[in-house]
């Protein structure tokens, strides 16, 4: 039930109309029984400063920010987390004081399922990064948050290689981080503990696709984890692969959300929210139980 007292958050982002967002997070609004709503605002890059001006205009609690915002906020906020800093992309706002804060619970998202489910000493293992976007970003941030020991990032352009490496200079993550283009999986494959695809490879409507081919994926170790971010279709064709050699497989599902839980927990003030609805809400509207 909407009322005038009825609070509002939402999602910015162009187009903003696929987001699974307003699933999961009304879903845990109507749990803890919270007059606040939770809406979808597409918001075109030319609007993206009024719309913020409105936003505060009208008392907005606090938003998501998706795809094409992430960087372009930045400048339209008050002040930003050392770690969104970090990344160089917030996905999360919320109002304080009148202020804009902006953060980002990508790398939360992340490494939840590394922390809890595959609970393990990270500090003497090797993770190998597939492309080198916005996405991978928070994935070489989390891996470092975990503390292994090697982090590779793996791309296709030696030139945004290059650039994504210095972007970290003067950075902790620098000392363990190395860069280097898809000729070199065929070395680091057998020493991977955790492989990571940031990239849209095998997404929808590509689904028959994979960043690597079975031939390269079965000298992945046994033990390994092969993490997709990808979450439709469930499993992808590369978590595929991976299971058939013995891999562990985690989808993007699960990184989807836990970035939201950290976020409404920054929203509500709030050490805990009802993360089983969240999850089954969106499952649930995946058809996937």
């Amino acid at each position: 039930m909407i009322t005038g007292k009825t609070k509002l958050l939402g999602v910015i982002g162009h187009p903003v109309e696929h987001s699974l967002s307003p699933v999961m997070h009304n879903a845990a609004i109507a749990k803890l029984g919270l007059d606040y709503i939770y809406l979808p605002f597409p918001i075109a890059p030319g609007n993206l400063e009024v719309a913020i001006a409105g936003f505060a205009a009208v008392g907005v609690v606090g938003f998501s920010v998706t795809i094409p915002h992430k960087q372009a906020i930045m400048p339209l906020l008050s002040e930003i987390t050392p770690i969104a800093q970090a990344i160089g992309a917030v996905n999360t706002v919320s109002r304080q004081d009148n202020r804009w804060i902006g953060t980002n619970t990508d790398i939360e998202g992340f490494i939840a399922p590394l922390q809890t489910t595959y609970k393990q000493d990270w500090s003497h293992k090797t993770a190998v990064i597939l492309g080198n976007g916005g996405a991978a970003r928070a994935v070489v941030a989390g891996c470092h948050q975990l503390g292994f020991a090697k982090i590779y990032v793996l791309g296709r352009n030696v030139q945004k290689l290059q650039a994504f490496c210095n972007s970290w200079s003067n950075s902790p993550i620098e000392e363990n981080l190395q860069v280097g283009t898809w000729d070199e999986l065929g070395k680091l494959i057998p020493q991977t503990d955790l492989l990571v695809n940031t990239t849209p490879i095998g997404m929808y409507p590509k689904v028959d696709e994979s960043p690597l081919s079975a031939d390269e994926i079965k000298n992945l170790p046994p033990s390994a984890i092969a993490y997709d971010l990808i979450y439709i279709p469930q499993p992808t064709q590369f978590l595929q692969l991976a299971e058939k050699h013995g891999a562990i497989a985690i989808d993007g599902l699960e990184m989807l959300v836990q970035q939201g839980v950290t976020a409404l927990k920054i929203w509500l003030q709030r050490e805990i929210v009802p993360v089983d609805e969240m999850r089954f809400a969106v499952r649930n509207h995946l058809n996937l139980d």
